[in-house]
């Protein structure tokens, strides 16, 4: 049973495109926080709190009775990568573009927020986040340390990501491990211009970026993520020296992101990636430092949680996917498992599309309804 009529779906489709159309990078979604306010404001919640851990928004409708808050979360921000699109709601900015998916999970949000106006809990509490900064892994922890959180922190939170390659009507959910922790390693080499003419005399490291970029790459198992021991790692930007044909360089970055199934097998590998950095800056006589950013713990499913979701997936006539989970990709959704009994699922976009942040994706509009409808199926467990 459609828990939105037509009218209501046409409108949210219409919405979603306009998001597309304008999309925001991690932590400048101000415009985008400013539209998802206003489609709030014509649901009448009972209170509107703005500014969570930068441009976060949180919609909040009280029930009657006394009773859990439950909180359902998608994402604000945008990417950047220029989108390769001919639709008339491409992206206007170069350079940015929703390529994951965002902008149809907030209008999943905006279909439960439509619904829940006009059928208000009867205990507890309803809370729509709409939160900053996930694709750099920082929103959900600025949003969990903002004092307004406090008093919206949840008994129960869930979560969506729509996923190419799964089938349209099936969804992947599973207790245990979803998403995979990560963390981009920045490293910085420095040693000694010359000039290109007498490379002898400078010390460059060349050499060193050219050992480490297959070096790090053989860290990676090649298992399933499903493996405990699972690790990944793919060198992602490679900066040596200047733009000049007349010197040899001294100073080199390289990027790599390094991932583990769990947070507790993050440190191991990190500790083998530095050291393959420390020997070859130490063969070659160069200057070493390392950063850390983009920082995801790993995401986990509460069994509780995940029964709430699943009987909600299957009473929406969605078929449950096994073996999918935990995904490679990290989620910073995680974090929202430290605080509450939480859950995150995917639902199936299909098989036939882009896969996320192709320059070519776009979120598939039928999935805004299917996406409410679950939700809306969870709530109704819950507060109602």
């Amino acid at each position: 049973m459609d828990m939105l009529n037509d009218d209501v779906f046409a409108e949210l489709i219409a919405w979603r495109r306009d998001l597309h159309r304008n999309p925001e990078l991690s932590g400048q979604e101000a415009e985008t926080a400013a539209r998802v306010v206003e489609m709030l404001r014509a649901t009448t919640p009972d209170e509107i709190i703005v500014g969570l851990g930068g441009h976060g928004v949180a919609g909040c409708y009280n029930g009657r009775e006394a009773g859990p808050t439950v909180l359902l979360r998608c994402e604000l921000d945008a990417l950047p990568i220029q989108e390769l699109s001919t639709a008339p709601h491409r992206s206007s900015r170069d350079g940015v573009a929703h390529l994951c998916g965002h902008d149809g999970h907030m209008a999943i949000l905006a279909g439960v927020a439509h619904w829940v106006g006009q059928n208000r809990p009867q205990k507890g509490r309803v809370v729509l986040l709409f939160q900053p900064a996930e694709e750099d892994g920082s929103g959900a922890a600025k949003v969990i340390a903002d004092p307004k959180f406090a008093a919206i922190t949840p008994d129960v939170a869930l979560s969506l990501h729509n996923m190419p390659g799964i089938s349209l009507g099936h969804a992947a959910i599973e207790v245990g491990p979803m998403a995979c922790a990560s963390r981009g390693m920045k490293v910085v080499l420095t040693g000694r211009t010359a000039h290109a003419s007498q490379p002898e005399t400078g010390v460059s490291p060349a050499l060193a970026i050219a050992e480490l970029i297959p070096a790090l790459t053989s860290l990676a198992t090649h298992g399933r993520p499903q493996d405990p021991s699972f690790t990944l790692a793919t060198v992602t930007h490679v900066r040596i020296g200047e733009a000049a044909f007349g010197v040899a360089p001294a100073h080199a970055e390289l990027w790599v992101t390094l991932r583990t199934q769990q947070d507790a097998t993050m440190d191991a590998l990190v500790a083998r990636a530095e050291g393959l950095v420390t020997a070859a800056a130490s063969k070659f006589g160069l200057g070493i430092e390392f950063t850390y950013h983009d920082v995801f713990h790993h995401c986990m499913n509460a069994p509780e949680a995940s029964a709430i979701l699943e009987t909600a997936i299957v009473s929406e006539g969605l078929t449950p996917v096994r073996g999918y989970l935990p995904m490679r990709a990290s989620e910073d959704f995680g974090r929202f498992g430290h605080i509450s009994n939480a859950a995150m699922f995917l639902l199936g976009a299909g098989t036939d599309m882009p896969a996320l942040h192709n320059p070519d994706y776009d979120f598939p509009d039928e999935l805004i309804k299917t996406g409410a409808n679950v939700f809306i199926r969870a709530l109704q467990q819950l507060v109602y």
